[in-house]
Protein backbone atom coordinates (compact mmCIF):
# COMPACT_ATOMS: atom_id res chain seq x y z
CA UNK A 1 0.00 0.00 0.00
CA UNK A 2 1.33 3.39 -1.00
CA UNK A 3 0.27 6.86 0.03
CA UNK A 4 -1.32 9.12 -2.57
CA UNK A 5 -2.84 12.56 -2.84
CA UNK A 6 -5.60 13.25 -5.34
CA UNK A 7 -6.67 16.74 -6.34
CA UNK A 8 -9.85 17.04 -8.36
CA UNK A 9 -11.26 20.19 -9.93
CA UNK A 10 -15.00 19.85 -10.43
CA UNK A 11 -17.06 22.07 -12.71
CA UNK A 12 -18.31 25.18 -10.84
CA UNK A 13 -21.96 24.73 -11.89
CA UNK A 14 -22.51 21.86 -9.41
CA UNK A 15 -24.81 22.33 -6.44
CA UNK A 16 -23.49 21.62 -2.94
CA UNK A 17 -25.23 18.23 -2.96
CA UNK A 18 -23.72 17.26 -6.31
CA UNK A 19 -20.27 18.39 -5.15
CA UNK A 20 -20.54 16.30 -1.96
CA UNK A 21 -21.91 13.40 -4.00
CA UNK A 22 -18.86 13.49 -6.29
CA UNK A 23 -16.54 13.54 -3.27
CA UNK A 24 -18.38 10.61 -1.70
CA UNK A 25 -18.28 8.63 -4.97
CA UNK A 26 -14.48 8.74 -5.20
CA UNK A 27 -13.94 8.22 -1.47
CA UNK A 28 -16.16 5.12 -1.65
CA UNK A 29 -14.24 3.90 -4.70
CA UNK A 30 -11.00 4.07 -2.70
CA UNK A 31 -12.53 2.18 0.24
CA UNK A 32 -14.14 -0.49 -1.97
CA UNK A 33 -10.78 -1.19 -3.63
CA UNK A 34 -9.10 -2.01 -0.33
CA UNK A 35 -7.68 1.43 0.35
CA UNK A 36 -8.26 3.82 3.22
CA UNK A 37 -8.91 7.54 3.46
CA UNK A 38 -6.28 9.48 5.43
CA UNK A 39 -7.69 13.00 4.99
CA UNK A 40 -10.19 14.95 2.90
CA UNK A 41 -10.24 18.68 2.28
CA UNK A 42 -12.83 20.49 0.18
CA UNK A 43 -11.28 23.81 -0.79
CA UNK A 44 -14.42 25.05 -2.50
CA UNK A 45 -14.65 27.52 -5.36
CA UNK A 46 -11.31 28.89 -6.60
CA UNK A 47 -10.18 30.74 -9.72
CA UNK A 48 -8.41 28.75 -12.40
CA UNK A 49 -5.09 29.86 -13.87
CA UNK A 50 -6.57 29.54 -17.36
CA UNK A 51 -10.04 28.75 -18.73
CA UNK A 52 -10.97 25.07 -18.99
CA UNK A 53 -14.04 24.28 -21.09
CA UNK A 54 -14.93 28.00 -20.97
CA UNK A 55 -14.95 27.93 -17.14
CA UNK A 56 -12.77 30.36 -15.17
CA UNK A 57 -13.48 28.87 -11.71
CA UNK A 58 -13.65 25.35 -10.31
CA UNK A 59 -14.58 23.46 -7.15
CA UNK A 60 -11.39 22.04 -5.66
CA UNK A 61 -11.20 18.87 -3.55
CA UNK A 62 -8.08 17.18 -2.12
CA UNK A 63 -8.06 13.56 -0.93
CA UNK A 64 -5.14 11.84 0.79
CA UNK A 65 -5.43 8.06 0.75
CA UNK A 66 -3.55 4.76 0.83
CA UNK A 67 -4.24 2.14 -1.82
CA UNK A 68 -2.58 -0.55 -3.94
CA UNK A 69 -0.70 0.90 -6.92
CA UNK A 70 -2.90 -0.83 -9.52
CA UNK A 71 -5.93 1.03 -8.14
CA UNK A 72 -4.78 4.36 -9.62
CA UNK A 73 -5.42 3.19 -13.19
CA UNK A 74 -8.99 2.27 -12.24
CA UNK A 75 -9.42 5.65 -10.55
CA UNK A 76 -8.05 7.48 -13.58
CA UNK A 77 -10.58 5.82 -15.88
CA UNK A 78 -13.45 6.82 -13.58
CA UNK A 79 -12.23 10.42 -13.35
CA UNK A 80 -11.84 10.73 -17.12
CA UNK A 81 -15.38 9.40 -17.66
CA UNK A 82 -16.95 11.88 -15.24
CA UNK A 83 -18.20 14.96 -17.08
CA UNK A 84 -18.24 16.98 -13.84
CA UNK A 85 -14.45 16.69 -13.46
CA UNK A 86 -12.48 19.42 -15.24
CA UNK A 87 -9.00 18.23 -14.15
CA UNK A 88 -7.44 15.77 -11.74
CA UNK A 89 -3.96 14.96 -10.48
CA UNK A 90 -2.93 11.92 -8.44
CA UNK A 91 0.49 12.09 -6.80
CA UNK A 92 2.37 9.38 -4.91
CA UNK A 93 3.62 10.73 -1.58
CA UNK A 94 7.02 9.82 -0.16
CA UNK A 95 7.60 9.45 3.59
CA UNK A 96 8.57 13.11 3.94
CA UNK A 97 5.36 14.35 2.32
CA UNK A 98 3.27 12.05 4.53
CA UNK A 99 5.08 13.35 7.63
CA UNK A 100 4.62 16.97 6.50
CA UNK A 101 0.88 16.45 5.90
CA UNK A 102 0.45 14.84 9.33
CA UNK A 103 2.22 17.76 11.02
CA UNK A 104 0.18 20.30 9.09
CA UNK A 105 -3.12 18.62 10.02
CA UNK A 106 -2.19 18.42 13.71
CA UNK A 107 -1.08 22.06 13.92
CA UNK A 108 2.59 21.32 14.64
CA UNK A 109 4.93 23.91 13.06
CA UNK A 110 6.36 22.54 9.82
CA UNK A 111 9.05 25.15 9.23
CA UNK A 112 7.37 26.51 6.10
CA UNK A 113 5.15 29.09 7.82
CA UNK A 114 5.49 32.73 6.87
CA UNK A 115 7.24 34.94 9.40
CA UNK A 116 5.15 37.92 10.45
CA UNK A 117 7.20 40.95 11.41
CA UNK A 118 5.74 43.33 13.99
Amino acid sequence: MSNYELMVVFTPVLSDEEFRGGQKRYATLVKDSGGSIVAENAWGLKSLAYPIRKKTTGLYWVLEYTAPSEFNEKLKVQLLRDENVLRHLATRLDKYAVEYNQKKRSGVPTGTEKVVEA
